[in-house]
């Protein structure tokens, strides 16, 4: 297949994606006002704990086998080399660039987590329908395609409210002390929240020696600290996203595809309650052009501007749409000359992609929950999605090359 049938087969995914992303930027104006601040927060609801974990759950149910998980276990890792890969390559451009302390958060989880689902779950299956397709017959191919695409998103959503979670929290709460140190330099510690701890801390910074140091009271008895060490590991590890909805439609997913009898009664048109699956896949089709309209709408932050540099912004860009897919390459090949990864196509693309993709929309929700860099994250998704529309073509193209 030549170069310019590869490209034009890149191409019209991407472009389905820039006209859906255009409508839903237009709805979201205030000239038309359907798709305002509001009503994005309860439509990324319905996709967050109904669309999303339809879509997932059908379409594992339907590709997964035991043959399957064994051919699938390099994935996890090829996610988790994009996150420290993309880390290492955001703090060279911390330091490059440097960016103010509030936003470093920002900048390492922008470079580290990829938007692994959505983008995936939108050019999958459009890849597939085209004609001239590497990858097989389009039923065939959107099936195992959306199949990867639902596991990358899962794997994706465990790592980013794991650790680029992490980093923005721990970013913003340095940020925070150190504007109170500025402010007050005796400022009490924000984990004083009450009378007793407010009296203790004050009497610790006006003792002079260890003599006069206040003794711990029965209040401090080793059971609270052991409470103590429970909540901060539960402020540290974000649980009830690392069990996100789409996290447990893998689980039935994989529940119903690896289990057989589960799998007779359910999948199949012969099978005795395949409606329930029908209709869960019906469900599931909203979440695609959803996605789509939110992101669309969710870019119009970004045309305000903001404070942040331009070299940062290039640097994230420079970060995700060359150094990644270049690292990429050498990886997922590396690993099929090994022979770790299995010689599917479409598997290879799926993980070429990987390295190739625009940051993470969640990014934006994790910085709204911290308050930090709201504005900056916005400027950085507009450009950095307006310029996905030529990069993933360009990578598109070439990954079909390199794999067909």
């Amino acid at each position: 297949m030549g170069i310019l049938q590869l490209f034009i087969t890149a191409s019209v995914p991407v472009i389905k994606v820039l006209i859906v992303t255009g409508v839903g930027a237009f709805i979201a104006t205030d000239f038309i006002g359907v798709l305002g601040e509001d009503a994005r927060k309860h439509l990324n609801n319905i996709v967050f704990y109904v669309f999303n974990p339809a879509l997932v759950t059908t379409n594992l149910s339907r590709t997964v086998t035991l043959e399957s998980v064994v051919l699938l276990w390099f994935m996890p890792i090829n996610i988790l080399l994009t996150f420290v890969i993309g880390s290492i390559f955001g703090w060279m451009v911390v330091q490059i660039t440097k960016a103010p302390f509030q936003l470093r958060g920002l900048i390492l989880g922008c470079c580290a987590a990829g938007n692994l689902g959505n983008m995936l779950l939108i050019t999958i299956p459009a890849t597939c329908k085209e004609k001239g397709s590497p990858f097989g017959p389009p039923d065939v191919c959107s099936k195992y395609g959306l199949a990867y695409a639902s596991l990358s998103m899962a794997i994706g959503a465990i790592f980013l409210w794991s650790y680029v979670y992490n980093i923005v929290r721990v970013s913003s709460k340095l940020t925070e002390e150190k504007q109170n140190a500025n402010n007050s330099p005796k400022a009490i510690p924000r984990d004083c929240t009450n009378v007793t701890d407010i009296e203790t801390y004050s009497a610790l910074i006006t003792c002079k020696d260890d003599s006069e140091m206040p003794q711990p009271t029965y209040a401090k008895s080793s059971t609270k600290m052991k409470v103590s060490c429970l909540q901060k590991l539960q402020s540290a590890i974000h649980f009830k996203k690392l069990f996100a909805p789409s996290t447990i439609g893998v689980i039935i997913g994989f529940i119903v595809g690896l289990i057989a009898p589960v799998r007779k009664l359910l999948i199949g048109e012969n099978a005795p309650f395949h409606v329930l699956q029908d209709s869960a896949s019906l469900i599931g089709d909203g979440s695609i052009p959803s996605l789509t309209l939110i992101m669309g709408g969710n870019l119009l932050k970004g045309i305000r501007g903001s404070r942040i540099r331009a070299s940062a912004i290039i640097g994230v860009i420079v970060v995700r749409y060359l150094l990644l897919p270049l690292v990429g390459i050498a990886i997922v090949k590396g690993a099929v000359r090994l022979g770790l990864v299995h010689a599917d196509p479409l598997y290879q693309f799926v993980l070429l992609m990987q390295f190739a993709l625009p940051p993470a929309m969640n990014i934006g929700t994790i910085t709204q929950l911290f308050g930090a860099g709201e504005s900056e994250c916005s400027v950085i998704f507009l450009w950095t999605y307006a310029l996905a529309s030529v990069a993933l073509t360009c990578w598109s193209t070439f990954f079909m090359w390199l794999v067909s």
